[in-house]
């Protein structure tokens, strides 16, 4: 059976109003670290056998190697960061969203429209059509998806890993692997650690300090 990738048919429909940016999301359910968003304006006359899909489908090496291509053949691309702090503050849903407007606004050019991954947004002055399981379907937010889950797997190994080795971020990028909690029940919670996701946890970290900053 011939493998099925996401095209550019959404798009057409809306590239008669000017520029399209897909985006899309990594990290909302892991129990540490960032979520982070991205946004990208494609050129369609570039994609062919791209080989761009959904950054779940795709393996570690693969993605990388896409990261790098979209770079080469998109218009713009843009992404963002918004902590566990202000996740735990705000809730990960408003913090998704927030990421996800943090991305657009990045962008070198300004979208007419935007293609974004769920059933959810919160619009913020640009048309836009939410598309469940967009990452499947549209190139352009299955780009987004990659770029958003390379920036943040390489965050997670390059700065949390680094800060706290103790708990293996490089290997499971903060999600909730039978080894995380061990290192959780083993050295309590650090700074790094979204107290909403892990209340159950919370009287571990009250005599842990930790002395770090995030570059």
């Amino acid at each position: 059976m011939k493998k099925k990738y996401p095209d550019y048919s959404i798009e057409k429909e809306f590239t008669v109003k000017g520029f399209v940016a897909g985006i899309d999301e990594a990290g909302r359910g892991p129990l540490a670290g960032p979520v982070v968003a991205a946004a990208v304006i494609l050129q369609p006359q570039l994609l062919s056998k791209s080989g761009i899909n959904d950054s779940k489908k795709i393996v570690e090496k693969e993605r990388v190697r896409l990261f790098e291509l979209i770079q080469k053949i998109s218009l713009s691309f843009g992404f963002s960061f918004v902590d566990n702090e202000i996740i735990d503050k705000i809730n990960i849903l408003q913090a998704t969203q927030l990421a996800m407007r943090k991305a657009v606004e990045s962008l070198t050019i300004k979208p007419d429209h935007l293609l974004v991954d769920g059933n959810y947004f919160k619009e913020f002055g640009i048309p836009f059509t939410t598309i469940v399981k967009g990452d499947s379907k549209s190139i352009s937010i299955a780009a987004a998806s990659i770029i958003a889950k390379v920036v943040r797997d390489k965050w997670m190994v390059d700065v949390a890993d680094r800060l706290f080795p103790e708990f293996g971020f490089a290997k499971h990028k903060g999600y909730g692997t039978k080894e995380h909690y061990k290192a959780i029940e083993k050295h309590g919670l650090c700074p790094l650690h979204r107290r909403s996701f892990l209340k159950k946890f919370t009287n571990f970290d009250l005599n842990i300090s930790y002395n770090y900053k995030i570059l």
